[in-house]
């Protein structure tokens, strides 16, 4: 593991970057493991991407996250990629290998399977349909990760039909698309609703759906985190749901990465919450 004096280094590589959580989350563990080292904002245009990725094996980074717009772009320019980002199409952690080498991850949608596991431990991808709304980046990364954990049943609800069609016909034969105007009745009988849309985040306006028919069983996430509780989950927890927002996809994934590079899997705990929220 690359390292300058001891001193571990990583970062998030993207443009722009000045927005990211990554690095509270990333200084808050080398903090409190006693880690010496940092994490820090890196932001990259599209056509230093290259250079960028070459100039961590010169300055002993352990490693980066790769954010928009560089998690595909990305792929061709390492050395290895994992099965996992390979379905999805995209990295989103990279690893400087002992030999200066760099492995690529896409811990996105683990990430987001483990924040359904930590709100309800016995959650299991075949319990039921599951319902996607977006058939984006986001989407293929967590239909990838259902897929992985045993889905056998996934619709995709998007109002370009093409791209929820592209993605059914590359993932396989578990996923169909559902009608954007079909979306709310769709949702009747599925144990896992998911929100991949962009809809409800600050300074968007919010889901527009009918939650008319949500069975108070059926597990409701939201990708989004700002804010952590956005009107289509409230609207989901009133009715009895239990929901998860998208801080746990964020605070998973980053834990997966944190691992890789400094050996340590490190703890979510209140006061890294409070120090996340904060920044909001």
């Amino acid at each position: 593991m690359p390292q300058v004096d001891g001193f571990g280094l990583a970062g998030v590589i993207g443009m722009p970057v000045a927005h990211s959580r990554s690095p509270v989350i990333h200084n808050f563990w080398l903090k409190a493991q006693g880690i010496r080292g940092t994490y820090v904002p890196l932001a990259v245009p599209p056509e230093r991407l290259e250079d960028a990725l070459r100039g961590l094996v010169a300055l002993g980074f352990r490693g980066c996250n790769v954010t928009m717009p560089h998690k595909q772009t990305a792929m061709p320019l390492l050395h290895r990629v994992n099965e996992t980002a390979k379905r999805i199409g995209a990295v989103n952690t990279i690893v400087v290998e002992a030999d200066g080498t760099l492995s690529g991850f896409n811990n996105d949608g683990n990430g987001f399977v483990q924040s359904l596991r930590d709100a309800r431990a016995d959650w299991r991808g075949d319990a039921g349909p599951i319902l996607l709304l977006g058939a984006g980046g986001a989407s293929r990364a967590v239909v990838v990760a259902l897929l992985e954990n045993g889905a056998r049943e996934i619709r995709i609800a998007n109002r370009t039909p093409d791209k929820a069609q592209a993605l059914a016909k590359d993932l396989g034969s578990a996923i169909s698309t559902v009608a954007w105007d079909d979306r709310s009745s769709a949702l009747a009988d599925v144990a896992l609703l998911v929100n991949c849309t962009d809809r409800g985040m600050v300074g968007k306006d919010a889901l527009d759906i009918d939650l008319s028919r949500l069975m108070a069983t059926t597990l409701t996430a939201d990708l989004i985190y700002t804010p952590l509780e956005t009107p289509f989950l409230a609207e989901a927890r009133a009715r009895g749901c239990v929901t998860v927002n998208g801080l746990g996809l964020l605070l998973n994934q980053a834990r997966l990465a944190f691992k890789a590079w400094f050996g340590v899997m490190p703890d979510v705990t209140p006061e890294l919450i409070k120090a996340i929220e904060a920044t909001f």
